[in-house]
């Protein structure tokens, strides 16, 4: 009876340990300061666990949101199917400040909306190695891997926190922005701030964000090919057809706004080169030739600067080329993972 009682309880536990992976949960970190000096009142950052934390703690990944995207986003990219293999690792996927699940202007209770402080994706980083150090008592990380405005974050790790992981795998993002992506989003921060201005709806704000992203996440002739004339007209109809409720135009123009204070040279004189030499550890970038949301380029520059092994996809999915390739992308992940790893 006491054995069939034991293994009743660790059913139940192995039951409730399935139920807590990947469910929101949240790390308080009161008042947090930002590197401009200002500060985001009771802070929050929103997180999900996937997997297992092995005996020596040293299977954690992290992997941060992309631009307006959330932990629960990233589960569908966590997985034997997806970019990474829960099975093999802990995984802490983490929502990045400003997308309405962390702490944002639509979620502030101290500091709404435009009372909400300005941050930077260092700042985003920042309060993430609170959340691994403070509140999950994790010093030292396996990986770190993030997409698009993850990748700049991934980046940011790299060189803000150089001891911090073994390995690095930021895909289609950027070190630094290149006059490319300040131009496109500028243009997109331009028309919230005009909008804004002049009193223009919020719904007819986003419909004009969202034409416009959607113009440039993938490449003209992949919409040529892939959507017809009456699919284009039914896209206009969605994209006015109201501002989301977490990822609102406030939260829209707060993520912006890091992004284009983005930089990991800013702290040595805009040099690439020394802000590359901080790096320590093993690299794994990849970017696609076409994408048109972040471009390439300088992350093809950091290849070099840091001897990383390199990735270039040539997609006609462009910025989505990774999600288009994901088997293939997900066994070169795979085998650099595996590497060296028990």
């Amino acid at each position: 009876m006491r054995l069939l009682a034991k293994f009743s309880l660790l059913i139940l536990l192995l039951q409730l340990s399935t139920l807590i992976a990947g469910k929101q949960q949240f790390a308080y970190l009161g008042d947090f300061k930002l590197e401009n000096g200002q500060v985001i009142k009771e802070c929050k950052i929103g997180y999900r666990t996937f997997g297992k934390l092995n005996a020596k703690r040293d299977n954690v990944v992290l992997f941060p949101s992309w631009f307006g995207g959330a932990s629960e986003h990233l589960g569908k990219f966590i997985g034997p199917q997806g970019l990474i293999d829960s099975s093999a690792f802990y995984i802490i996927a983490v929502d990045a400040l400003g997308n309405g699940i962390s702490s944002s202007p639509s979620n502030s209770r101290l500091q709404p909306g435009e009372k909400f402080p300005t941050f930077s994706i260092a700042d985003m980083v920042n309060s993430q190695y609170l959340l691994l150090t403070r509140h999950l008592q994790i010093n030292h990380l396996y990986a770190i891997i993030g997409g698009s405005m993850g990748g700049m974050q991934t980046f940011e790790w790299m060189v803000r926190y150089p001891d911090f992981m073994e390995k690095a795998i930021p895909y289609v993002g950027t070190p630094q922005l290149s006059s490319y992506d300040y131009l496109f989003w500028q243009q997109l921060l331009n028309i919230l701030t005009i909008g804004w201005r002049y009193g223009v709806p919020a719904d007819t704000i986003r419909g004009q964000l969202s034409s416009l992203t959607t113009l440039n996440i993938r490449t003209p002739g992949w919409v040529v090919e892939n959507w017809t004339m009456p699919q284009v007209k039914a896209q206009f109809k969605k994209f006015y057809e109201g501002e989301p409720q977490i990822f609102t135009n406030q939260n829209f123009a707060a993520q912006t706004r890091a992004m284009l204070l983005h930089d990991v040279s800013k702290a040595y004189g805009g040099s690439l080169q020394k802000a590359a030499r901080r790096v320590k550890a093993s690299a794994l970038i990849i970017v696609v030739q076409t994408d048109h949301m972040v471009n390439p380029i300088k992350a093809i520059q950091f290849v070099d600067l840091i001897h990383a092994q390199k990735v270039v996809l040539n997609d006609s999915c462009g910025h989505l080329g990774i999600g288009c390739n994901l088997k293939k992308v997900a066994q070169i992940i795979k085998k650099f993972l595996e590497n060296q790893h028990e």
